[in-house]
């Protein structure tokens, strides 16, 4: 044993007998798992999202509903009386539907983006987290689940709005209510794939500009798809809203559903795969 490394035994080069000394602290770097635990861990990340959200239930209520019914009755009753009928209903009935699919996406979106990237990167929740049972696959399902729930919140909230003024059809709305949580999750899947890339707050104007308001405006949401010219129709049909909207409108209207299995099918697929990226996205960044 050299004299820069003196044995850990409790003796001292004197011979004096000595307190052991602790070893040395050993960071060990190992990749967290992709996937969840067990079914239900990633529950404890939902509920402890639950806890702090329902201090401000009200307040955070009242902000994701605003926006959505402003462009309901203000484009509705507004437009509604120049424009008359849209497909064979009042205009406003039309936009309630569209205003429901948008209201889950920006909800969703919002929430998994900078509520998850403040849990994430600013306040470090995500850190403390990982040193319980719980694996970064059991957070990043339980932030997309609970980004989904506060969709949920906003997009039925509006349905039931319309319903109770006559522009959606019961109980043939209720058929909706899945698809709003499928939409819910593929929104929230998707944007949790921009927070495991950002820098930054400033880095989630790109996604929004970029993305979610061209969504806005040509996923059928204010008018119907077929005004559009043939190629924008084309790069339509591969958006996940267009497939929320083609789904929960006739839901709404009491209308016979077109090709459901596919908009279901594209609405799941984006809920699972993007999954899979984020978590390994965010493996990457938690390990660095």
């Amino acid at each position: 044993m050299s004299e820069q490394d003196p044995p850990n035994t409790g003796v001292d080069r004197s011979g004096v007998a000595t307190s052991p000394r602790p070893a040395a602290a050993v960071h060990t770097h190992y990749p967290q798992p992709l996937l969840p635990r067990n079914a239900r861990n990633w529950m404890m990340v939902w509920y402890r999202n639950f806890m702090v959200w329902k201090k401000l239930a009200i307040p955070s209520m009242i902000g994701n509903l605003a926006d959505p019914m402003i462009y309901l009755f203000g484009l509705g009753l507004g437009l509604g009386l120049l424009v008359g009928q849209v497909n064979g209903v009042s205009y406003i009935a039309f936009l309630a539907a569209g205003t429901t699919a948008s209201s889950v996406m920006m909800s969703a979106s919002f929430e998994a983006m900078y509520s998850g990237f403040s849990r994430m990167h600013v306040q470090r929740t995500w850190e403390a987290i990982m040193h319980t049972p719980l694996t970064l696959g059991d957070i990043v399902l339980g932030e997309i689940v609970w980004s989904a729930s506060k969709s949920v919140l906003s997009g039925v909230a509006i349905m039931i709005v319309a319903g109770a003024l006559g522009y959606a059809s019961f109980p043939s709305m209720l058929i909706a209510l899945p698809v709003i949580v499928l939409t819910g999750l593929a929104f929230a899947s998707t944007a949790m794939v921009i927070t495991a890339l950002a820098p930054s707050y400033d880095f989630f104007m790109f996604y929004q500009t970029l993305a979610l308001t061209p969504m806005l405006l040509l996923s059928g949401v204010f008018f119907p798809i077929a005004q559009l010219p043939a190629i924008a129709r084309h790069v339509t049909q591969v958006l996940p809203l267009f497939h929320a909207v083609e789904l929960i409108r006739p839901a709404m209207l009491g209308r016979p559903f077109d090709g459901a299995a596919l908009h279901v099918l594209v609405l799941t697929a984006y809920a699972v795969v993007p999954f899979f990226l984020c978590a390994w996205l965010f493996r990457r960044r938690m390990m660095k």
